[in-house]
């Protein structure tokens, strides 16, 4: 048969999602399995924007401007503004979830074998988009001993070369919950200044942040315009997963024209999406306060029931809804196979991420696995129990 490519042989798995079949083949043996492998929150999408797709009286449904309409960009740009960042419709582009975005600002900086640093772990995907962009990663570690605080910036020197272009962060992270603080943002903003990098900031998770800290984004520092590109998305934000919307923002002019010519390629983003995505900006306040305490309640209780597991180790998240767990095994993923084919209580078993797919090292986050708190606090004690017992069991073969 004809070959198939070296990128796509060397294209990496979801860890998030290759253990699927396992949990599928689990749950037609009649086993409930309780996710904790992904970022699916069961909190309900704002009424506003089912309503406004449910009320809109389109007869033709056309192609939306390549950039997303304008309409939403200016509405984007206000939300924005009440973040205290000041950017305008025309520094934004709309795109088929943060994915894409993300994969246009690759193509827009970076050439066949040139290097991204990227603090790790970090979103498992960000692998694949380096590896479809013929982008190299450089990774460099962060560790669960200082709750995945940014390395040292001489650490980040170290791996500079003559191939570097970006350095990318998540802010707060996936997987790992770290919120960067304002003066590590600038920190990053000094040596991207210094070595004509650019700085790529995924803010998808910005409106989760916990315990009085708040958000400071890449966009909010002054000098940094041309070397600035944000990602996000209305995905977590609004719990709008399946929406597919999401954006690319930056000041630097070039970097916008050059990203529309890859948004060209593929079109448009989806009209009735967009209308959704757009009503959401109203959603009030209100709906991230409560939204923000149930998270927290749902953090405290997770670790409290994390640290009572004898040998686990976890960091707290200061934002987002993820943690990372150290646990007393030697192969992760292996662990959360077992999980799904040979273990369960009561007909119920748990479903985790292994973290070894949110490194770039190899040999990293072999023994950790990443927990998602979107469940229901009873769902996240059953779940701990369950994980305690199994490892308690699988020690023990």
């Amino acid at each position: 048969m004809p070959s198939i490519s070296k990128k796509g042989i060397q294209m990496p798995a979801s860890p998030i999602r290759k253990l699927v079949p396992y949990a599928e083949a689990a749950k037609k043996r009649g086993t409930h399995v309780i996710h904790l492998n992904i970022g699916q929150p069961d909190i309900k999408t704002p009424k506003v924007a089912l309503e406004a797709v449910r009320n809109h009286n389109i007869e033709v449904l056309e192609y939306s401007m390549t950039q997303g309409s304008e309409e939403y960009r200016k509405k984007i740009a206000d939300y924005y503004t009440k973040q205290d960042i000041f950017v305008d419709a025309e520094d934004i582009i709309v795109t088929t979830g943060g994915s894409e975005a993300l994969s246009f600002t690759l193509g827009t900086i970076m050439d066949n074998d040139d290097e991204i640093i990227i603090p790790e772990p970090f979103y498992a995907n960000y692998n694949g988009f380096a590896t479809a962009a013929g982008v190299k990663v450089k990774p460099i570690a962060s560790s669960i001993e200082n709750n995945f605080a940014l390395p040292p910036i001489s650490k980040f020197e170290d791996l500079i070369t003559q191939k570097t272009k970006a350095i990318l962060i998540c802010n707060p992270g996936n997987p790992t919950g770290y919120l960067y603080s304002k003066e590590e943002i600038h920190q990053l903003a000094e040596l991207v200044k210094k070595y004509n990098l650019f700085l790529v900031a995924d803010e998808v998770y910005r409106e989760f942040t916990y315990d009085g800290r708040e958000h400071y984004s890449i966009l909010q520092v002054e000098g940094l315009e041309e070397h600035a590109i944000v990602v996000d998305s209305v995905s977590k934000r609004y719990s709008m997963c399946g929406a597919r919307i999401g954006c690319m923002i930056s000041k630097n002019t070039e970097v916008i024209g050059t990203a529309l010519k890859f948004a060209q390629a593929r079109l448009s983003p989806p009209t009735f999406a967009q209308i959704a995505s757009e009503a959401a900006l109203e959603t009030p306040q209100s709906y991230f306060d409560d939204v923000i305490d149930e998270y927290v309640s749902r953090r405290n209780l997770l670790i409290t029931e994390l640290n009572k597991l004898e040998g686990v180790k976890v960091a707290t998240p200061q934002g987002a809804f993820y943690c990372v767990a150290e646990l007393p095994i030697k192969d992760a993923d292996h662990f959360a196979q077992w999980l799904l084919e040979s273990f369960e209580i009561d007909g119920n078993t748990v479903m985790v991420a292994p973290a070894a797919g949110f490194y770039a090292t190899p040999g990293l986050g072999k023994n950790q696995i990443r927990i998602a708190y979107v469940l229901e606090k009873e769902q996240l004690v059953k779940a701990v129990h369950i994980l305690g017992k199994a490892l308690r069991e699988y020690n023990a073969q």
